[in-house]
């Protein structure tokens, strides 16, 4: 699992493994990432669905109750695809722009 952290966010992704064991790895790395916003780059995972997707939701919702953001970064679903727990969106840049969204939304009180 590699991690690139980029000020108040951290930037996950992993090379050619399986959804599994990513997620069991994400989970065991959690505690120490828990205080960061996550993108979690889906890249190196060629034929993920919205299933696969919703694997993560439990983490986003933990995540987003401690009011830091949770980005998938995965070109092959859009939002519509997933319930709203979950951001997905096709690029890093555009995660990054959604941080800085609710990093807006959160600071207003929205």
């Amino acid at each position: 699992m590699i991690f690139d952290k980029e000020g108040t966010t951290t930037i996950v992704f992993q090379e050619r493994i399986e959804l599994s064991i990513f997620l069991k790895d994400l989970k065991e790395a959690y505690p120490k990432l828990r205080h960061s916003h996550l993108i979690i780059n889906l890249f190196s995972f060629d034929d993920l669905t919205s299933n696969d997707l919703l694997e993560f939701l439990q983490l986003s919702q933990t995540h987003k109750k401690a009011k830091k953001s949770f980005v998938l970064v995965f070109p092959g679903l859009s939002y519509d695809q997933l319930p709203d727990e979950i951001s997905v969106v096709p690029t890093i840049q555009e995660a990054k722009d959604i941080i800085e969204m609710e990093e807006i939304e959160r600071d207003l009180g929205i």
